[in-house]
């Protein structure tokens, strides 16, 4: 049986956490890999990567602290809320982003890609413990969405 999560650690701390992860981890696709197609350099894609995690870590940390007080939703403090969103954002783009700091190009992208995977899993993961959605549901959403933004960006790479 499923375990029932309090409503207020949902609304407070996992749906901002799971939020950034998967802005974090889906946004930052589209330049890395852009990116690493048009420049074929490990070190401009780490530098692409590191600021589109900075960048989408800093806006969603503001985004989410100023959408409400929290008081009328219910969804806690957003200062703290900014930070786990903020936070949770920069984790997301920074994971398939340390990769290129490998030299190889080839070698990074590898990595990357398993990197990936692995983060739209983990996404998929908590979308069925703690929303208790169908784990095949939220693989293939999230694969979609993921895979959208991955396409667009090496077709953008390879123009």
């Amino acid at each position: 049986m499923k375990k029932v999560h309090d409503s207020a650690f949902l609304l407070q701390k996992v749906q901002p956490a799971l939020n950034g992860l998967m802005d974090g981890s889906v946004s930052t696709l589209a330049p890395i890999f852009a990116a690493a197609f048009a420049s074929h350099s490990s070190h401009v894609t780490f530098l692409v990567g590191l600021s589109a995690a900075v960048g989408a870590g800093i806006s969603m940390a503001f985004a989410e602290a100023l959408s409400d007080d929290g008081k009328l939703t219910g969804r806690g403090n957003p200062v703290n809320r900014g930070i786990i969103t903020g936070g949770a954002t920069f984790f997301g783009g920074i994971l398939h982003t340390l990769p290129f700091l490998l030299p190889n190009l080839s070698s990074a992208l590898y990595l990357a890609y398993t990197i990936v995977a692995i983060e739209l899993l983990l996404i998929s993961y908590i979308r069925y413990h703690y929303f208790h959605l169908k784990f095949s549901l939220s693989v293939l959403q999230v694969v979609i969405g993921g895979g959208l933004v991955f396409l667009f960006g090496a077709l953008i790479g390879q123009s």
